[in-house]
């Protein structure tokens, strides 16, 4: 049976990384269901985070291939427990004037706010973790919603160590 898995990776930052990192997942028949690059506070390196779903037989195998690439510092799985994580969303929702205090309420009670609005739509822009996100989606679906775009889980580890151990 499949499964999600996070990964955080710090690696240097180069041409072609990216490239090879994703051919790491796709020989090994894993799909990436979001994928995030950053550059890190030392602009020599950028963080990725990838959410792929594959084989839990497999998966360590993957992380050990990806800790072998040459510009590869470190690549860790965490577990949901031991760091923060979050996205981001953006959704547009096609506004009948008759539900718009509806509409509204959802934004309050999800603690999203409203970032665009015209006589026929809103824009609504979130953060949380992907169940939040889910849910928020799930509702404003039969409210008239028409696009949705999300950043991708970011992850950090709690406390005062790096996500990445050097």
């Amino acid at each position: 049976m499949e499964e999600k898995f996070a990964i955080s990776i710090y690696v240097c930052n180069k041409p072609g990384v990216l490239v090879r990192l994703t051919q790491t997942f796709a020989r090994r028949g894993y799909n990436i269901d979001s994928l995030v690059v950053s550059p890190a506070h030392n602009t020599a390196f950028s963080r990725i985070t990838v959410v792929v779903q594959g084989e839990p037989s497999t998966y360590d195998q993957i992380l050990r291939q990806l800790n072998k690439l040459v510009d590869v510092v470190h690549a860790a799985s965490h577990e949901s427990a031991d760091v923060v994580d979050r996205e981001m969303a953006l959704f547009k929702v096609k506004m009948d004037p008759k539900k718009r205090a509806e509409i509204f309420q959802i934004v309050e009670v999800f603690r999203a706010k409203t970032v665009d609005i015209t006589d026929q739509s809103l824009v609504i822009e979130t953060t949380g973790d992907s169940s939040k996100i889910d849910a928020l989606e799930k509702l404003l679906g039969p409210m008239g919603l028409s696009e949705m775009v999300r950043s991708g889980k970011l992850i950090m580890k709690r406390g005062i160590e790096e996500t990445w151990e050097p």
